[in-house]
């Protein structure tokens, strides 16, 4: 555009796509194509490079463990395990809702956060149902967990992966240095979630009475649906964990699961029968959620390829000086808040360098590893600042949305914002303490 530089052009476009996102007059999902459409229509991006900076490793992992999901969901194995959860608890929503937020903490540890949120989702809405209380705080809680949980180890969050990766940093080193944050940060964040949700928690006498008295095992259907589900999510879930051993990417887990799934549900089925049923399981992923991860991927590449990430990076640390303490600080606060904003995986791709070059300054590559946890733990916990600051946050929306509840931009970043700031304090202390 006359007078305009690509800088200018990607930022005034990404800035314009979040404004009109908050605004909630038009679907995300078309704003974010839009704004992927001008940055290519306008020149700053080639359609190729815009295809490149999809990240299809996120849109497999999330359309295969979607069909995985949704061909589950038909044995009735979430309504299974939902309520034995229940039966645990006495069918007490405030127990329901720690139990959840304790099971999807550990979870998303151990594997990605979007198959954790993609398997518990559906359980929440079961139970939320049967006992006729507000599914706004389960939801909430399984968004804010989720992200805490992948904050404590290597493979809980890409960007843990990418530092530990480039700072060779083992697993045991994150278990060491930010499992004992998270851990904090979840009590903290789940007593909480109590107090601020308690008039949520009250469900009537029969409610309870109800389910108590329901039969877990009445609810599974389909013996040998149900037989292949849990054959193929018990592949998925060891090919997820032993990542590190045959080195498959958790796309190409997820939709060989699917695949797999697929075939062994159809196999003995007529052609007519097994189009129709695959056709119906790809049909009913959440494809408004995909195609809004595609427009946000390019929007946020957009701020990438004409240097606005390194930018503002690069004035992020000069704020400080050769100051560590300052610095880690900044990258702590810095990162969280950036994660909020554009994808946390770019930004952390952008950071690994800068710090990396701070090495010498601060006495070598073993003196600086506070501030990888400090970009860790803001990256990672920066998920929580926004709607949009995880993937796993616009999935359950997504998922939210076919039960006609809509999780809206404004109304989670009320959530959303506190809790993070709160989780960003603790993490300030914590850091000071153990590294100053």
């Amino acid at each position: 555009m006359p007078g305009m530089n690509s800088l200018a052009l990607a930022t005034s476009i990404f800035l314009a796509s979040y404004a009109l996102i908050l605004s909630e007059r038009l679907n995300r999902a078309l704003i974010a194509m839009l704004g992927a459409g001008l940055l290519i229509v306008f020149g700053v991006l080639t359609q190729h490079e815009a295809i490149e900076a999809i990240d299809f490793n996120t849109i497999g992992l999330l359309l295969g463990m979607m069909v995985i999901v949704t061909v589950t969901k038909e044995t009735g194995l979430f309504q299974y395990v939902a309520l034995k959860s229940a039966h645990l608890v006495k069918a007490h929503p405030a127990g329901l809702m720690l139990m959840f937020g304790t099971v999807t903490a550990l979870c998303s540890a151990m594997l990605d956060n979007v198959t954790t949120v993609m398997m518990l989702t559906p359980m929440a809405f079961a139970l939320t149902e049967r006992l006729k209380v507000r599914p706004w705080p389960f939801l909430i809680t399984i968004i804010l967990t989720s992200n805490i949980g992948g904050t404590a180890t290597l493979v809980g969050d890409p960007p843990n992966i990418m530092i530990g990766s480039a700072a060779h940093l083992p697993f045991n080193a994150f278990l060491d240095n930010l499992a004992p944050l998270s851990l904090i940060i979840l009590v903290v964040t789940l007593a909480l979630l109590l107090v601020v949700y308690r008039k949520d928690f009250h469900a009537t006498a029969a409610a309870r009475k109800a389910i108590m008295n329901s039969t877990a095992a009445a609810e599974l259907k389909n013996p040998i649906l149900l037989t292949h589900c849990l054959i193929v999510l018990a592949i998925v879930m060891a090919a997820f964990l032993t990542h590190a051993l045959h080195g498959l990417e958790p796309a190409s887990i997820a939709m060989g699961g699917a695949v797999l799934l697929l075939l062994l549900s159809t196999y003995n089925h007529s052609s007519e029968a097994q189009h129709h049923r695959v056709q119906t399981a790809v049909a009913e992923a959440e494809w408004v959620t995909l195609l809004f991860f595609v427009g946000l991927f390019v929007l946020v590449h957009g701020l990438v390829a004409t240097g606005a990430i390194t930018i503002l990076a690069q004035h992020m640390l000069a704020l400080t000086g050769p100051n560590m303490h300052a610095t880690a600080m900044v990258i702590l606060w810095g990162s969280a808040v950036l994660s909020a904003i554009v994808d946390n995986i770019p930004f952390v791709a952008t950071m690994i360098p800068i710090v990396h070059t701070m090495a010498p300054t601060f006495g070598g590559d073993q003196a600086i590893e506070p501030l990888w946890w400090a970009l860790a733990a803001g990256a990672c916990l920066g998920g929580n600042g926004s709607l949009v600051g995880a993937s796993a946050n616009l999935v359950v929306a997504g998922l939210a949305s076919r039960h006609k509840l809509s999780i809206g931009f404004v109304e989670f970043l009320k959530v959303g914002v506190p809790f993070t700031a709160l989780s960003l304090a603790i993490s300030h202390i914590y850091i000071m303490l153990r590294y100053f």
